[in-house]
């Protein structure tokens, strides 16, 4: 529609507008434009669908760090996270993991099962995050191929009429060449936003799992060490309060000082008096 805008611009009545082109160009030419509107519909489904799962993943994290690390026990911190959250999945499967090694009757490890456990559900996750992410990379790859046989066919339709009619006349060129450059545009169209969004949500996908692998290395590390060791995770009202207790320790700390009375000064530092000897 933009482009019939633009080319119809300056000539109130254009005989060689978009779908004039097209008519031109005939079953090929809405074939291959059938194709990139496929393409192109598809590539925004994915970077709608990918961009609010990716979005549900960041706002699930929050919970993380706000109410997991905060209770008893690993399984009680899981009750906090969301049934269909990867962090619960990741939580789930470290459990599972740890009850089934205490089921092993060979000498293997319990860091070296978890560790592949946790690294065999991280991959899972992983690869449903990346999924339709090679759609767009095929698009963003292949459309602007798709538009250029678009253009090859308006050029080679060109090229027979002005065979057929002896003479390069703009009549008769116009049509196909029209609908080869339309081709071309299109095709270009398609990619381009192809190929920004693969490259935008494969970057928030990178952070998703970085984010993973350390939430994974704090759980092996929680679970070998008995709930010993986790990391410092603090609500922002404790972190006001700490510090504004730091704040106030040397004042109070300074009044809590007893001064020293006069009475007891003087009376360490005099001397009994010894009786005059007869």
């Amino acid at each position: 529609m933009l482009l019939h805008l633009i080319a119809s611009a300056d000539a109130p009545e254009n005989a060689f507008g978009f779908v004039q082109a097209m008519e031109e160009g005939g079953p090929i030419a809405w074939s291959i434009l059938a194709v990139l509107v496929i393409m192109s519909v598809g590539s925004f489904y994915i970077l709608i669908t990918k961009y609010f799962e990716q979005r549900k993943v960041f706002n699930q994290y929050k919970a993380v760090r706000t109410s997991f690390w905060r209770a008893n026990s690993i399984k009680e911190g899981a009750t906090k996270l969301e049934k269909d959250s990867a962090w619960r999945q990741l939580v789930d499967d470290a459990v599972a993991a740890e009850d089934q090694h205490g089921k092993m009757t060979d000498s293997m490890e319990a860091h070296d099962w978890l560790h592949g456990s946790l690294a065999r559900s991280e991959a899972s996750i992983n690869s449903k995050l990346a999924g339709g992410l090679p759609f767009l990379a095929s698009v963003g790859a292949t459309a602007p191929f798709v538009g250029l046989l678009g253009t090859v066919i308006g050029i080679y339709r060109a090229l027979i009429k002005i065979g057929i009619a002896g003479s390069a006349s703009i009549d008769k060129v116009a049509g196909p060449v029209g609908e080869a450059l339309i081709m071309t545009a299109i095709g270009l169209l398609v990619a381009v936003p192809a190929v920004l969004a693969y490259n935008w949500l494969q970057a928030r996908n990178k952070r998703i799992a970085e984010l993973m692998s350390g939430f994974s290395t704090d759980i092996l590390a929680n679970i070998n060490s008995k709930g010993a060791v986790r990391p410092n995770t603090m609500a922002p009202a404790s972190t006001q309060q700490s510090g504004k207790a730091a704040r106030t320790a040397p004042a109070t700390g300074s009044t809590t000082a007893k001064p020293v009375s006069a009475t007891a000064t003087t009376s360490t530092a005099t001397k009994p008096t010894t009786p005059p000897k007869r």
